[in-house]
């Protein structure tokens, strides 16, 4: 015969039903209150986490630009957004499309992978910083020229690179030198040869 308990007495196993059900009870109720509190929280909208937004002092095309910047924020978001620079353009923002170059100190760079806070002290110039449509710069004109750009979404990048090749080698600039120099540039419309070109042509006219 199974053993009796005594009327109002503990289980075999230590636990009343008088306490099962008070548990049950205190696990609905605070399933309640997180329920209403993630519906508050979903009500109030997102919130930001981590570290707040910190003064920064850029040199942007020979200008100095003061920003407020997130330290997670990249150079590539805050030219385009606050400082309203949108030549470099986001299209991979991994590091492998060379459309967002830019120089840091006169060498190209990926504004993508490189943090804002990171790029205080240093001389930043943008596709902006070389020319405008009133004064182009000469490796602009000979794209204009020569017709090295489709879309156009890549063209601010591989102008950033050309323009340094250019930059470097002067008229001795070959063949070669721009290949490699836009190795880190890639055009879905496939205007390499025009980009060749171009880039020739305003080495030639002593860009």
């Amino acid at each position: 015969m199974a053993d009796k308990q005594s009327e109002g007495g503990p289980p075999r196993g230590g636990l009343t039903r008088r306490a099962l059900f008070k548990g049950a009870g205190a696990a609905a109720a605070a399933g309640a209150v997180f329920r209403s509190l993630e519906g508050a929280a979903e009500e109030a909208g997102p919130r930001s986490q981590g570290p707040g937004k910190v003064p920064v002092t850029l040199k942007v095309n020979g200008a100095e630009r003061k920003v407020p910047v997130e330290p997670r924020e990249t150079l590539l978001e805050v030219l385009r957004l606050p400082l309203e620079l949108t030549g470099p353009k986001p299209v991979c923002d991994r590091g492998t499309c060379g459309a967002c170059t830019i120089w840091v100190d006169g060498e190209p760079a990926y504004a993508c992978s490189v943090l804002a806070v990171e790029a205080a002290g240093h001389e930043i110039t943008t596709v902006e910083g070389l020319g405008n449509p009133d004064a182009l710069h000469v490796v602009q004109e000979a794209f204009v020229a020569h017709d090295a750009l489709q879309c156009g979404f890549c063209t601010p990048g591989f102008v950033m690179s050309c323009a340094h090749a250019v930059k470097t080698h002067g008229k001795d600039l070959t063949d070669a030198q721009v290949r490699d120099a836009c190795a880190g540039n890639l055009c879905r419309c496939g205007t390499y040869p025009h980009v060749i070109k171009a880039a020739l042509a305003a080495a030639k006219k002593g860009g």
